[in-house]
């Protein structure tokens, strides 16, 4: 029996703007049990003796000297565009907004 319900998984998938079928539901209902059966083995390691850690890699403000190089020109960087008006890159509009 499942724990994790259909409507959840249909809320879930709505979240998620995925579009589920009825049978998916089902499939997906019993596939999140395991992974939320998996989490909680995870959850159950006896950790009291590990300290907290942020990276595996205690590693602190790793700095560089800045130092001038040099770059693109303009025409090199617009050399592999697709699209290019003006000097500039052209890419798809995304807002519907009209100039």
């Amino acid at each position: 029996m499942s724990t994790i319900s259909r409507d959840e998984v249909a809320h879930l998938a709505k979240l998620a703007r995925l579009a589920v079928t009825e049978e998916e539901l089902d499939l997906f209902a019993g596939q999140l049990d395991v992974i939320l059966d998996a989490v909680a083995k995870v959850s159950e390691v006896a950790t009291d003796d590990v300290p907290p850690t942020s990276h595996a890699v205690p590693l602190t403000n790793v700095f560089r000297e800045d130092e001038v190089r040099p770059g693109l020109t303009q025409d090199e960087a617009l050399s592999g565009a697709p699209a290019a008006e003006d000097g500039r890159f052209r890419v798809p509009r995304i807002l519907g907004e009209e100039q």
